[in-house]
């Protein structure tokens, strides 16, 4: 080889060694796991949901730490300066009661952070301390004090100069962790339990859940998509604001629940010593039975062909019932068929000119018969409260309306409904009653509040509530209004999932004079920031196809009725 090629040689090499050295030089970006919390009004924050900003700027509070309050102040004062780029939060790492958050008059939203389980996984070491999110890319432009530094590094984030992360001394009060002193938690006794009673009912083979959890390989292999499910509030589905009325067809994982499977895998997800897998044990096919016996009526639906790719809009289907006389029912049980397509089907008993939507098309709102819905979980039978029914009059028949994902193979769906009747008709009907709003919901509008109500008319007593929306639901909350005394909230829903539309039904049953009014009311966001919006540059009309968008709530009641 002549010295020639050995000089070029040397200078190409040398020059991608320079290259590789600046690169390194300059640090990478913090990446940041995503996180949800409620703040001190119920409602909800995403790190990830704010897209439509270009950073968020994050204090760790402790009310008895001066310097967290001197920060407090501090981003007080930049927040007029900075507010239409960036949120300011407050994270409370003690999680104090919503009364002692509002109390601290805070100019920014007080998010709660139970067992400092967000503050342990940013690694945040004192309160006062100061964190700058990209909420794009999920990482961090900034930690460090609320000196200088803070406003030069928003400075540059406004003016697109901020590449790269920024730091700078902490004056605050050190945070300590649970995790310094304690035990790793236990797979076999600890953690696996906490999956079999909280997740496998869907995650199984076949179940609605994506994957199964069905060894400690699989739930090891998935563990950095279950933090990041437990830690954005996507699972366990259909949760409610905790601090309303309780309702057994919510599903909630505690602080310390969460707690340890955070723990279990931050020490690397070890196996222990326990012979047995649990999740090993835990059958692979999902059995059903009835759970009350041989139904005295049974539907099956005919049978719907699932193709392998798509969305899939709803479809509806209207069965005739050979019932000659009224029937009262006392219960129903849904037996899916191919239940790790079911999206959710719902039912309503309706007049044989009237279809699936039946007055819902022209009247915001309108007494109606809704059998229940399925959506995938549990599925236990429905059992209504004694003495009260839903009404099949003679010649009436059922509309039904199904909503399928694809699963990547041509599949075929026959469910099955079974009915319990009384032998004499009940004292009370049970009714459902949509409760809407209409309108257009125009482009890029991330914060669209509506609301609806309804007062009624005559005693009744509230048995379940259903909030309804599509892709772009952001929230949904039901206020009581009683006739004599308070106002209060009954069920907010501060994480709306179109994934999941269940009917919320009450532990404490409420009982209604005359003159009581349910308010509705929420919020619809078309923005960018909303992750199961397909179009946030779309206009978005009012309509019931999943195009389209809507706003229901549905109040399930029981009323005295003389036939």
């Amino acid at each position: 080889m002549s010295s020639n090629v050995h000089s070029a040689l040397f200078m190409v090499v040398n020059t991608l060694v320079l290259g590789l050295t600046s690169m390194t030089s300059l640090a990478a970006p913090e990446r940041v796991g995503d996180f949800a919390l409620l703040d001190e009004q119920g409602e909800f924050h995403q790190l990830s949901r704010y897209q439509d900003r270009d950073a968020i700027v994050l204090l760790a509070y402790d009310s008895s730490c001066s310097a967290a309050q001197e920060a407090a102040a501090t981003l007080a004062q930049l927040q007029p300066q900075f507010d239409e780029h960036m949120a300011f939060l407050a994270l409370d790492i003690n999680a104090m009661d919503r009364t002692t958050e509002k109390g601290w008059g805070l100019s920014f939203p007080v998010l709660a952070d139970e067992l400092k389980l967000v503050a342990e996984g940013l690694q945040i070491s004192a309160a006062g301390e100061v964190l700058v999110f990209n909420p794009q890319r999920l990482s961090l432009y900034y930690r460090g004090g609320a000196g200088p530094a803070l406003q030069e590094s928003l400075n540059g984030i406004v003016a697109n100069q901020a590449d790269a992360p920024s730091s700078s001394e902490i004056k605050g009060c050190s945070i300590s962790y649970d995790s310094a002193v304690a035990a790793v938690p236990d797979y076999s006794t600890e953690i696996a339990p906490i999956i079999v009673e909280h997740c496998a009912i869907c995650h199984r083979e076949d179940g609605a859940g994506p994957f199964p959890f069905d060894s400690y390989y699989s739930l090891a292999g998935w563990s950095a998509m279950v933090k990041e499910v437990i830690m954005n509030k996507r699972m366990p589905p259909m949760q409610v604001d905790p601090i309303y009325e309780a309702t057994p067809s919510a599903h909630a994982l505690s602080a310390e629940k969460k707690q340890k499977i955070l723990h279990w895998m931050q020490a690397g997800v070890p196996r222990g010593e326990g012979a047995e897998d649990p999740l090993a044990q835990i059958p692979l096919e999902k059995t059903f039975s009835w759970e009350l016996g041989t139904p005295d009526f049974v539907i099956d639906t005919p049978k719907n062909n699932i193709p392998a790719v798509g969305i899939l809009d709803y479809m509806y289907l209207e069965l005739e019932l050979p019932f000659f006389e009224d029937k009262w029912l006392r219960a129903f049980q849904y037996k899916p068929g191919e239940e790790r397509v079911i999206h959710n089907i719902s039912a309503f008993i309706v007049a044989p000119e009237s279809d699936f939507w039946g007055e819902e098309r022209q009247e915001l709102t309108s007494e109606r018969r809704f059998l229940g819905s399925f959506v995938p979980g549990e599925n236990p039978a429905t059992v209504f409260p004694e003495n009260t029914g839903v009404l099949i009059p003679a010649g009436h028949k059922l509309a039904l309306m199904f909503h399928y994902y694809s699963h990547g193979r041509v599949l075929q769906d026959v469910s099955t409904i079974g009915l319990y009747f009384h032998d004499t008709p009940p004292a009370r009907e049970i009714v459902t009653r949509p409760v809407s709003a209409k309108f257009t919901l125009a482009a890029k509008d991330s914060d669209q509040s509506l609301s609806a109500s309804y007062v009624f008319t005559e005693k009744a007593t509230l048995l379940a509530l259903r909030p309804r929306m599509n892709q772009r639901g952001k929230d949904m909350k039901f206020d009581l209004l009683p006739s004599v005394g308070e106002a209060r909230t009954l069920m907010s829903v501060p994480a709306y999932n179109y994934g999941w539309q269940p009917q919320y039904w009450l532990e404490t049953p409420q009982n209604l004079e005359p003159g009581a009014v349910i308010n509705v009311s929420g919020t619809l966001d078309n923005s960018l920031s909303n992750p199961f919006n397909p179009n946030f540059q779309q206009e978005v009309s009012w309509g019931f196809d999943s195009g389209q968008e809507m706003f229901t709530g549905y109040l399930t009641y029981a009323i005295d009725r003389a036939f």
